[in-house]
């Protein structure tokens, strides 16, 4: 069975930051791009970055540049994203998504193969 979890959400300050999780079991991540997209109330489900299966990563909005960075840990089977300077429209369910064969990151597809249940990330003062 194939299955990828997130964890680290939480309520946070503007400027804090969050290290989010996503392991994964049934699938060696590193064989697989991975990928974090988020979904806030009201708004359509957007992509937040992309680790291909080479390590090249993605970010998705200029808004997301220099704070927010994917990686993986191979070893561990994980892959996370480090979030900092946490600003209040960043709030929203964070997902960790996966994709097999190669999957091209520039590509921007929000198809995805293998979905985790979300993580909610609320930033408040």
């Amino acid at each position: 069975q194939v299955q990828v979890m997130e964890s680290g959400g939480g309520l946070v300050q503007p400027g804090e930051s969050l290290r989010l999780s996503c392991s994964a079991s049934g699938l060696r991540l590193v064989d697989y791009a991975i990928g974090w997209l988020r979904q806030a109330p009201g708004k359509e489900r957007e992509g937040v970055s992309c680790i291909s299966e080479s390590d090249e990563s993605t970010l998705y909005a200029d808004s997301m540049k220099g704070r927010f960075a994917i990686s993986r840990d191979n070893a561990k089977n994980t892959a996370y994203l480090q979030m900092d300077g946490l600003k209040h429209e960043d709030t929203a369910v964070y997902f960790c998504v996966a994709n097999c064969c190669d999957y091209n990151c520039s590509s921007r597809s929000l198809e995805w193969d293998y979905w985790g249940q979300g993580t909610q990330v609320t930033v408040s003062s």
